[in-house]
């Protein structure tokens, strides 16, 4: 059995800090990632709001770049999923890859995925003209007409990518108004390629071999029309993304993981740190924050409950 004073199990933003900040306070750890490094950021085109890049930057590029960083120290690195975790005695028994990893503390940087709408046709086309990611697909929708469902920073960003690339955009929100920042808002307002259709909902996906229409319904007043499109993006919000964690582990009514300040569980030694905490603000900068916190907490945990070692 591989032993660790910590093992930091997810590899996004708020994983990679957790682990730079633990190797570089002389204690060991682990890094498990069952893919690439960097979390929601592969998936984001361009970084606008992380401080340091006025200009923006790719999200591939600050993942390769927060990786990189991690190859200055002596970090391990898991490269499996984790099936379990075993909590007692201090002590937690990380089940991966068909192994057993022991660690004093262990921090849950496991992140978010997008949600799906639930609609009918949604399940169906998944993959065939459905995406949940607008740099990952978006090239195969050039000069064709898509739609977007969503009202936050997600849908606002990809909607500003697609039209780059698209012919012709819907961007369907079930409200009036937008929850994502009023900058992306009126870039969205001004772009000539993006038409947005407020208080709509999209009541079913339709195609054959792929997506050609969507149902909409306006919720005041109730009338319903078909669009056609090529392509269907849904960005609606993030869920929690693992399901190996120990039953009583604390977590609020969407499954995300409650934690204090300090980024401390219920659970003793265990921490939950970036996108899989239950808060308001899910962001690069707030995943790295709460990275650095969870790794000093740690390290805290390890010296006062294992201070012979």
């Amino acid at each position: 059995m591989k032993r660790f004073d910590a093992v930091v199990i997810g590899g996004g933003p708020a994983g990679i800090t957790a682990a730079l900040y633990l190797a570089r306070s002389d204690v060991s750890v682990a890094l498990v990632e069952k893919l690439s490094p960097g979390g929601q950021m592969l998936m984001t085109h361009l970084i606008e709001n992380y401080p340091g890049f006025p200009d923006g930057i790719e999200g591939w590029k600050l993942s390769d770049a927060m990786a990189a960083h991690l190859g200055h120290y002596a970090i391990d690195r898991i490269n499996d999923e984790v099936t379990s975790i075993e909590s007692a005695a201090g002590l937690h028994h990380i089940h991966v890859g068909g192994e057993v990893v022991e660690a004093k503390a262990v921090i849950l940087c496991t992140g978010a995925r997008y949600k799906r709408v639930g609609i009918p046709g949604e399940k169906e086309f998944a993959g065939r003209g459905v995406s949940y990611c607008a740099l990952c697909d978006g090239n195969f929708f050039r000069d064709q007409t898509v739609a977007v469902i969503g009202g936050g920073n997600s849908a606002l960003e990809e909607s500003l990518y697609l039209a780059r690339l698209v012919k012709k955009l819907y961007l369907i929100h079930r409200r009036d108004d937008f929850r994502g920042q009023k900058c992306y808002q009126d870039r969205c307002s001004t772009n000539s390629s993006i038409e947005i259709l407020r208080s709509t909902v999209v009541c079913s996906i339709s195609g054959d071999d792929g997506v050609t229409g969507i149902e909409v319904r306006d919720v005041k007043s109730g009338d319903c029309r078909t669009i056609p499109v090529d392509g269907v993006f849904v960005f609606v919000g993030f869920e929690p993304q693992g399901d190996f964690y120990p039953k009583a582990l604390a977590r609020d009514d969407q499954g995300f993981i409650l934690a204090d300040a300090e980024m401390r569980t219920n659970i003793d030694g265990l921490f939950a740190a970036g996108d899989i905490r239950s808060k308001s603000c899910r962001q690069v900068a707030t995943a790295v924050g709460d990275g650095a916190v969870a790794a000093h907490a740690a390290y805290t945990y390890i010296s006062s409950r294992f201070p012979q070692d």
